[in-house]
């Protein structure tokens, strides 16, 4: 059973309404600080909805190919997490 979405969405439509305001700062030629410290709430909120989807893909999506007990579906899983971590990196 897939989790609801919609605590989800609406994280990122919050996100979605921070990123408008930090434009507007920009617009408005708001002081530099003030808007380099909204940037940073904008990815500490992006790193928490990554965490998330990374908890439910391990919840959901890797939990079934486990107890599928397809190797090939479980290998496929790991290595997008490999690589997903992989990327994380650079």
């Amino acid at each position: 059973m897939k989790p609801d979405q919609t605590p989800l969405l609406n994280r990122f439509r919050r996100i979605e309404g921070q990123v408008r305001g930090v434009a507007q700062m920009v617009a408005d030629d708001r002081y530099c600080i003030d808007i380099l410290t909204q940037v940073q709430a904008v990815k500490a909120a992006l790193g928490r909805a990554e965490s998330e989807i990374l908890k439910r893909h391990a919840a959901c999506c890797v939990s079934e190919a486990i107890a599928s007990g397809d190797a090939a579906e479980q290998k496929v899983k790991f290595d997008e997490l490999v690589d997903l971590f992989e990327r994380a990196k650079r």
